[in-house]
């Protein structure tokens, strides 16, 4: 019987992990499709991926930035508009633009000699004084979307030798996945004076 339900949780292990990805795959590719009246599996998926890349050559060009740039201002003059567009343009940019935030992975003593957590630089300096010392410190949660982030003082924060990507998949994974190191930590100071 023992052997049966170990065989069972190893069979477990290799399909759901595989049909779960194959059916959020489907789903995407057919929702994207259902988006367009063609009836070839895949196209609406092409040419979507075929538009933003073209939406991402007209905007490295100056004539494009003077347009995104010209209806970023709009959205951002909008009340609620503004609020979803500026926080999903930041969450983007702290990932793939050019201002990334969680290229910085850290460990935080959060009591000395004992407990210890993974996190992101994403401030080093801030305009009140009374933060003076300190840095912002995202900490994303395992198997979820959320995170926190606390203002900890900068003798608490010590840089961590990983890549920022491998150490976010780390910490979402709740520790399965691995983290690989990127750099050497004496390469680069994790706090810029």
């Amino acid at each position: 019987m023992n052997w049966l339900a170990k065989t069972f949780l190893k069979g477990l292990l290799v399909v759901v992990p595989i049909a779960v990805t194959a059916y959020v795959v489907w789903a995407v590719v057919s929702t994207v499709d259902g988006w367009l009246p063609l009836h070839v599996p895949g196209a609406g998926l092409a040419i979507t991926v075929l538009f933003v890349f073209l939406v991402g050559l007209l905007a490295s060009r100056a004539l494009g930035r003077k347009f995104f740039d010209l209806l970023e201002r709009g959205l951002k003059r909008v009340p609620v508009v503004k609020l979803l567009y500026s926080s999903l343009r930041d969450l983007l940019d702290a990932f793939v633009g050019d201002k990334r935030s969680f290229d910085t992975p850290v460990i935080v003593d959060v009591m000395p000699g004992g407990v210890k957590v993974l996190g992101f630089v994403t401030c080093t300096r801030f305009a009140d004084p009374k933060l003076f010392g300190h840095v912002a410190v995202y900490m994303p949660q395992s198997y979820n979307f959320a995170g926190m982030l606390l203002i900890v003082p900068k003798d608490r924060v010590h840089p961590l030798d990983a890549d920022g990507a491998s150490c976010m998949a780390f910490v979402v994974s709740g520790g399965v996945a691995e983290m690989s190191a990127a750099r050497t930590i004496l390469e680069t100071p994790l706090f810029k004076k």
